[in-house]
């Protein structure tokens, strides 16, 4: 008790720091206060498995992208190992399997690039209706272990600007200890709920399938911590919902861009 303790008062980029194992297998034990339901909050794991594939192999240049599978339930006890895809002279993929009370519960497939002399250019997006933090209403967390207690939540459109199947939302996270700025994004980006719980008749649970995006720069840089999140269903029947996943900077231009597959129960 005493070691869950004391893992939980830890910022997360510092339990990341503390992986144990030199490569290409790592374990951490007792990492509570990031749940959501029975299963770790799918940006931690994931963060956890980046962090992992970051110490087995700190010559890896730039993270540009992830393709993510939730297998299965992730709890406070798990094992990472990395492994190497293949290497080309400017791009790297890297695999990490995340096992959790035994059984596959994490795959990731990295994608990590050395920057080159580019043939065109395309900036980055801004954000439309787009809001400042200092300007929305802060919202509350619930009462428990769940994880989204580690963040500060500002709302992030107007009521008149609301959508059916969008949430939006200002994300901070409380303690950025230890965290380098893509590690950061990793262990934010998957914060929102799905954009289909608006478009849902009744409640009922949910469960992210997998996860896939790509970063926009290999620097990533906001002010005092805050970004813009969204979340979009495309398309939601029979059970499942595509949705597309956003983030800006506090100045509203856009830093990822995702996918996502979402479970629809109930």
């Amino acid at each position: 008790m005493e070691a869950a303790i004391g893992m939980d008062a830890q910022a997360i980029g510092t339990i990341a720091k503390g992986l144990a194992g030199a490569g290409p297998d790592f374990s951490v034990r007792g990492v509570d206060g990031w749940l959501q339901g029975r299963t770790m909050y799918g940006g931690a794991s994931s963060f956890l498995a980046y962090a992992a594939a970051r110490k087995a192999r700190p010559d890896l240049p730039p993270l540009r992208g992830g393709q993510i599978s939730f297998l299965a339930p992730v709890g406070s006890d798990l094992d990472i190992t990395v492994a190497s895809l293949r290497e080309g002279k400017s791009v790297a993929n890297i695999q990490t399997d995340m096992t959790s009370g035994g059984t596959l519960a994490h795959r990731a497939a990295w994608v990590f690039g050395s920057a080159r002399p580019s043939n065109g250019s395309v900036t980055p997006q801004r954000a439309e209706n787009f809001i400042s933090h200092t300007e929305m209403e802060e919202l509350g967390s619930p009462e428990g272990l769940h994880f989204i207690q580690k963040f500060e939540l500002r709302r992030g459109e107007a009521k008149e600007d609301r959508r059916p199947g969008v949430v939006r939302r200002w994300v901070r996270l409380r303690d950025r200890t230890e965290l380098d700025p893509i590690g950061e994004l990793v262990l934010i980006g998957d914060t929102l709920p799905p954009g289909s719980m608006r478009a849902m008749e009744r409640r009922g649970p949910i469960s992210s399938i997998n996860w896939a995006f790509t970063l926009l720069g290999d620097s990533p840089q906001t002010r005092d911590g805050w970004w813009l999140l969204e979340t979009a269903s495309n398309h939601m029947a029979e059970g499942f919902s595509s949705e597309s996943l956003r983030m800006w900077n506090a100045d509203g231009v856009q830093v990822m861009h995702g996918l996502q597959s979402v479970a629809i129960f109930g």
